[in-house]
């Protein structure tokens, strides 16, 4: 079992908060190559831990990313998202020598994660690249939504120029 420390913000305040985030690249291009994600986890893991959050694991595929974050109780997770995307947009722009600007697709996916689902959560996002040999990213984020009891309109999922097939959430 993962055993994190978190200080008390307060006397008498305790939480222990975990998040397990998802997105991809613009159009979901398969821009996060073998030669610089594990650099793009590094500049990942440096900024959340300046935001005092507690990364857990990071790990993707090249069309996209999972965190799992211990979370600061002072910070949004949309707001901690929206830096992580952009300050990493601009990493990978300054280390790229490609003529085409790196970007994030707009939303993520942040689901709660409980103490008691830690080991699980952190061992499916380590095993990525297995896990995606047998599932799509498209096949694989529905059924976390549907196994959160998320409803979702297809046309706001993440960009998969298939058809998605009706509401499969509802």
């Amino acid at each position: 079992m993962l055993h994190f420390k978190f200080r008390a913000m307060k006397p008498n305040s305790y939480t222990k908060l975990y998040v397990h985030c998802i997105f991809t690249p613009k159009g979901r291009e398969s821009l996060l190559t073998d030669s610089i994600r594990d650099n793009v986890h590094k500049y990942i893991y440096g900024i959340m831990k300046a935001k005092k959050c507690f990364p857990v694991a990071i790990n993707g595929t090249k069309d996209h990313i999972h965190l799992l974050i211990g979370f600061n109780p002072l910070i949004s997770i949309s707001d901690l998202i929206r830096d992580i995307k952009r300050s990493s947009a601009m990493f990978i722009n300054e280390q790229s020598k490609s003529y085409l600007k790196f970007k994030w697709q707009e939303g993520f996916g942040a689901f709660t994660v409980g103490y008691r689902d830690l080991d699980r959560v952190f061992n499916y996002i380590l095993n990525q690249q297995e896990h995606h040999h047998k599932k799509s990213f498209k096949e694989e984020y529905k059924q976390i939504l549907i196994d959160e009891g998320i409803n979702f309109n297809p046309e706001y999922l993440f960009e998969f120029y298939d058809d998605v097939q009706g509401n499969m959430g509802a």
